[in-house]
């Protein structure tokens, strides 16, 4: 029989504990006989309590027991049992072996739409990912809650571990009732809404706004958080000659980190830029190679597309791969989608997959997929190693799980689509503090 402190949660308690909750400063219980009623040490407990001691005594076995956890809501409430438990728990290196086993859940999608009429307004709304398993119920009802304030005339330019950078056209009223229309940025953590907005400072801007063509914002983990890039590329005065400039997010001022200049065509407003590792790949026209600005060096290289693939805004997405030096090509011709990875100096084809059969199939289930929506396939957005890909056709937005093959219908028709941005568990999970000790938060 072992005495195990009472668990306290936050609001916030389904994902994230409250860094000034504090853990009773417990042992894991000692390998000691009980008394009995009449004050004896009893055979019968001994032998009880032994077996389970010695389990719970070999933090190897421990560690095991643990790792089958399946939800880092769960690794945290463990984490509060005592100080061991604790220890173990947050440790870097158990901590790689469960995201290994257990790899953040996506919880959904947040995607925009633009409603034209009576005026042009742009919504944000959360669509969740379902079935979830019933532990993540109340962070998904979080989720489908937060309203960022007001979800009108808001857009996400990243979404990212938990944080979601946004812009909003906010219209601000001048002398004699003359308006004008200024962007705001903001860092949002809709699981951890007591937490507040991260107000962003405002981006820089070009030298002639004229000349400017199109821009991104790219974020990346780093130790405990994520660290923010924004690439804005202007047009020189030299023909076709483009300068590319990166900022980097230090605090509340954008520093430049890098530049370079390329001999680029005409970008397009909405190019593919992905950041891996230290590399940022651009596919910005459908003249070009792949553009690679390596941030450490500041040096520009380029790949060719991979075989037969002609790149196409509406057809074309790049995907983070884990290793660094490779970059996920993800193109769909008709209803034909390839997955191509680059990994060194070559191209290799990853997976092809025929949407026709799938979209048979999910009509024979859906009454309101048309045969005549049917002519087109857009990419609207790919998850990282290529995992899953977002589709518009036949009018609605679609699920693609390429691993298993499963195609789910996410949005009906109907509604003009803007962007689409998966939200993803958090990781790694915050734990709380010891009470005579710093808050640990796992790698």
């Amino acid at each position: 029989s072992y005495s195990l402190p009472p668990i306290q949660f936050s609001r916030g308690g389904d994902l994230m504990m409250d860094a000034a909750a504090e853990v009773p400063q417990t042992i894991c219980p000692e390998k000691r006989p009980h008394a009995d009623v009449d004050g004896e040490a009893g055979q019968h407990s001994l032998a009880a309590v032994d077996p389970v001691s010695k389990v719970l005594g070999d933090n190897n076995l421990l560690a095991e027991i643990l790792l089958r956890a399946g939800f880092p809501t769960t690794l945290v409430r463990a984490a509060l049992v005592c100080r061991c438990w604790y220890h173990l728990a947050s440790n870097r290196g158990f901590l790689r072996r469960f995201r290994e086993l257990h790899p953040p859940l996506l919880l959904g999608f947040y995607i925009g739409s633009i409603l034209i009429r009576p005026e042009l307004v742009a919504f944000l709304c959360f669509v969740p990912m379902l079935p979830q398993p019933p532990e993540l119920n109340t962070v998904v009802r979080r989720m489908a809650n937060h309203n960022f304030d007001d979800p009108k005339n808001l857009w996400i330019m990243d979404s990212r571990n938990g944080s979601i950078f946004t812009q909003r056209r906010e219209g601000r009223e001048l002398a004699y009732g003359v308006h004008r229309r200024e962007l705001a940025y903001g860092l949002h953590r809709p699981l951890c809404p007591e937490r507040g907005i991260n107000v962003v400072p405002a981006l820089p801007r070009a030298q002639d706004y004229n000349r400017q063509y199109f821009d991104a914002i790219l974020s990346k983990e780093e130790g405990n958080g994520l660290s923010y890039f924004y690439v804005l590329t202007e047009l020189t005065n030299q023909t076709e000659n483009f300068t590319l400039r990166v900022y980097m997010l230090q605090g509340s001022v954008w520093c430049l980190h890098t530049s370079a200049t390329a001999q680029l065509h005409l970008p397009l407003p909405k190019a593919k830029v992905v950041l891996v590792d230290n590399k940022i790949y651009m596919v910005v026209s459908p003249a070009d190679d792949i553009i690679v600005l390596d941030l450490t060096t500041s040096s520009l290289s380029r790949i060719q597309h991979p075989p037969g693939v002609k790149y196409d805004i509406f057809h074309t997405f790049l995907s983070r791969a884990d290793d660094p030096s490779g970059v996920y090509v993800i193109h769909v011709n008709g209803f034909k989608l390839c997955i191509w990875l680059h990994k060194g100096d070559n191209w290799l084809l990853v997976d092809t997959i025929c949407l026709h059969e799938m979209c048979a199939n999910l009509r024979m289930l859906d009454n309101t997929l048309e045969d005549a929506h049917s002519g087109y396939c857009y990419v609207c957005h790919a998850g990282d190693n290529a995992e899953f890909v977002v589709l518009q056709m036949c009018g609605c937005i679609f699920y693609l799980d390429v691993k298993n093959r499963t195609l789910r219908k996410l949005v009906a028709k109907d509604q003009y689509f803007t962007d689409v941005y998966p939200f993803m568990m958090v990781w790694p999970p915050t734990f709380p503090k010891l009470k005579d000790g710093p808050a640990r938060i796992a790698m």
